[in-house]
């Protein structure tokens, strides 16, 4: 029966000091080999041999965060002898921080990070991510505690690269090369949040009413620019009209000037020389007579060159006889028809006055 063992007793133990010296390493991945307690080398990925019970793989802390059925985020601890060279996400729950104006608000934070030497995050540090963690949480205390907490809100990106500069600096006599840092959220206590809620309710009522008044006085302003411009427009129409009507009436007035000199003169070539002017006046005279009439209780003094004036229309007809015979009989008609309202002019004025 004994015998029977041996060979088994034999296989087992082959195949377990086979198990151990043998180590297969994926790829992205390294183991550090320690031999007799020391760093020996590093077991790149492919196949590896390990000698039995002098060489073995140095194990290292492991840290992640997982989320059960419930939606409860946990914490999950362990160990292992494979180190990832892959970027990782440590992600942690949120912790309350305390601002420059002494508000708490609670931050949700998420770092990615690299191991750039598998040595140093072996044995320069004794838990790699939790060290990385309470790094991050001590960080965005200080950050944050500088800053007030409106800041704070409008200020990621500032936060980020602080965090990202203090934890790389930090960290890198560790083997890590930290790559990004991120504030997930940032929540205020539920107070604040209100007294947020009605600034910015107030605030964007502001804006609208900013944004009234301002439409209000673009439009009162487009329309003061409309009337003005109309009225602008209506001027120089109105001035446009009075200059084509100044201009009308001065061609008006100029042509009947025209046609008046052409009358006077075929009067002064029609009548002997220096007695145009005293026809001329006896006409005017006759057409001012019936005006100076009219109305009543009128009394009218006639001045005494009046007469004169008479005696020439009345010598009008001897004159025009002489100069010209068919001018004179024209004349002569003009003057008979002109001497009986001469009389009853003279008549009429001589009862009123």
């Amino acid at each position: 029966m004994s015998f029977v063992l041996i060979p088994v007793i034999v296989a087992i133990a082959a195949f377990i000091v086979g198990r151990s010296s043998v180590k297969i390493v994926g790829q992205a991945e390294v183991m550090v080999i320690e031999r007799l307690g020391r760093f020996n080398r590093l077991a790149r990925s492919g196949f590896n041999i390990l000698v039995p019970f002098i060489e073995r793989p140095r194990s290292i802390d492991v840290r992640y965060l997982s989320t059960d059925v419930s939606g409860q985020k946990r914490i999950t601890a362990g160990s292992t002898s494979r180190i990832d060279l892959r970027e990782q996400v440590l992600n942690f729950p949120s912790q309350p921080v305390i601002t420059k104006d002494n508000v708490t608000i609670d931050i949700d934070a998420v770092l990615y990070y690299r191991i750039a030497d598998p040595q140093k995050a072996t044995y320069a540090v004794q838990n790699l991510p939790y060290a990385l963690e309470t790094l991050t949480r001590t960080t965005l205390r200080n950050i944050v505690g500088e800053i007030e907490l409106d800041q704070t809100l409008a200020s990621r990106d500032m936060i980020n690269k602080r965090m990202r500069e203090v934890i790389e600096e930090a960290s890198i006599g560790w083997g890590v090369d930290v790559t990004r840092v991120e504030l997930q959220s940032i929540e205020p206590p539920r107070d604040i949040q209100q007294s947020m809620e009605l600034q910015m309710r107030a605030e964007r009522e502001r804006r609208a009413l900013v944004t009234g008044a301002e439409a209000s006085k673009r439009a009162a302003i487009l329309e003061s620019e409309g009337l003005r411009e109309s009225q602008v427009r209506k001027a120089e129409g109105e001035k446009e009209a009075a200059i084509l009507r100044a201009q009308g009436l001065a061609e008006a007035r100029l042509a009947m000037a025209n046609a008046e000199a052409e009358a006077i003169k075929r009067i002064a070539d029609a009548l002997p020389e220096g007695q145009a002017a005293m026809y001329l006046l006896g006409l005017k005279y006759l057409e001012a007579l019936p005006q100076v009439t009219q109305g009543q209780g009128t009394t009218i003094f006639l001045p005494a060159e009046a007469s004169g004036v008479m005696g020439a229309l009345g010598g009008m007809k001897s004159l025009l006889e002489r100069t010209n015979q068919p001018a004179a009989a024209n004349q002569q008609r003009s003057n008979v028809s002109a001497e009986p309202a001469l009389r009853a002019a003279n008549d009429d004025l001589t009862k009123k006055s």
